[in-house]
């Protein structure tokens, strides 16, 4: 019998309101057991990039990443955002330790190919090391994962965190019941955009279809929910999409969207 994981995405809003990252944390260093923390980056890249100059482009929500670019969410997202997460969680007793995709050989990509658009160093993982996230948790350490990965050239690549997350969650099923949460700034996945209490309580892939084909979800919302049903078919135990405030609600089923694939 396996014991259980948490993988805990937390996204870009969050880590932007520092009260509801302070939150965030405090309920995240509670959760008792093993756990894995994957972040997003926020707004922060983007103010950076404009004090150095570097300007920032952006298609249907998803940044573009030239050189410069590269080396500023580097900077931000392994850096600043990273270490801030680790300092967060040190000061309330959670051992962390903070990685990109690239130390320790965790997370391997290939270079976005360019097609309709050329994204830059953007990466689409093709392989994660579950062995050596295995043996960091083995260390008693809490890994938090900064959403970079690393090419077999030796290029650092933004990656989508989403995407880490439930590639992680994957990986990690052979060796846990891994349970993922997507924590973000509303309640769960909504039939009404403007209704923030309008929660779906589950989605199963017919009412993902259904829901998807009237339009009510849509944008930014399928490819988190697309990585969610990947993850179950993988292997991975339960999927959940929440508020950032309900962390601890979520995990006892309590709140915000489950996925199940029945």
């Amino acid at each position: 019998m396996f014991q259980p994981l948490y993988v805990i995405k937390i996204g870009g809003n969050v880590i932007d309101n520092p009260d509801a990252c302070s939150r965030f944390l405090t309920d995240f260093a509670k959760l008792p057991g093993t756990k894995i923390l994957v972040h997003g980056g926020g707004k922060i890249a983007t103010q950076v990039a404009a004090r150095l100059q570097v300007e920032t482009q952006m298609v249907d929500g998803r940044r573009i990443t030239d050189k410069p670019m590269l080396d500023v969410v580097t900077m931000v997202y392994g850096g600043l955002v990273n270490k801030n997460l680790v300092g967060g969680l040190q000061s309330l007793g959670c051992n962390a330790i903070g990685l990109t995709g690239a130390d320790g050989g965790i997370i391997r990509s290939v270079k976005r190919p360019v097609k309709a658009i050329d994204y830059g160093f953007v990466g689409d993982i093709e392989e994660v090391n579950d062995i050596q996230i295995l043996a960091l948790l083995n260390s008693s350490l809490t890994p938090v994962i900064a959403p970079l990965t690393y090419s077999v050239e030796g290029l650092l690549l933004n990656t989508n965190a989403d995407t880490i997350a439930s590639a992680i969650a994957i990986a990690m099923a052979k060796h846990f019941n891994v349970n993922l949460i997507y924590c973000f700034e509303k309640k769960g996945v909504l039939s009404d955009p403007d209704n923030d209490d309008a929660v779906i309580s589950s989605l199963v892939p017919a009412t993902y279809a259904e829901y998807k084909a009237s339009g009510v979800i849509n944008k930014g919302m399928i490819p988190k929910l697309d990585n969610a049903f990947s993850a179950l078919k993988e292997g991975v135990d339960k999927v959940t999409i929440c508020h950032a405030d309900d962390l601890g609600k979520a995990t006892a089923g309590e709140a915000g969207t489950v996925i199940s694939l029945i």
